[in-house]
């Protein structure tokens, strides 16, 4: 691996778990720190799953499945933490559209990942 990939993914690893960390704040806490963009809340999970998932396979190309884990680990627990904050709501949909937008996510950066490898 030269310099150049090796700065790119560890970029990548520093975003992908700061990215995480960022989602898990606005998720668990109360209502009033969750941002709004304007957008349906569907399709800002959808994004920041999409983000959060092609940081970590792009972070991570030969752990896969281990990113795969922590994606959509990731998204079904933060779900059902909601479920602790009296202001929030953990819903099943809701945690299915997080892990539809990872998966995304994993696959593009899991290609992105195998071009920078090429």
């Amino acid at each position: 691996m030269d310099f150049q990939s090796h700065a790119i993914r560890r970029l990548a690893r520093i975003m992908a778990w700061l990215c995480l960390g960022y989602i898990a704040f606005v998720t668990v806490g109360p209502i009033g720190v969750r941002p709004e963009t304007g957008v349906s809340p569907q399709l800002e999970r959808l994004v920041a799953f999409a983000v959060v998932g092609a940081l970590f396979a792009a972070a991570y190309p030969r752990h896969i499945l281990l990113a795969a884990l922590v994606v959509i680990g990731a998204a079904i627990v933060l779900e059902a933490f909601q479920l602790l904050e009296p202001s929030r709501h953990g819903r099943l949909f809701d945690a299915s559209i997080k892990i539809v937008g990872g998966v995304i996510g994993l696959v593009a950066g899991s290609i992105f990942a195998r071009l920078m490898r090429h």
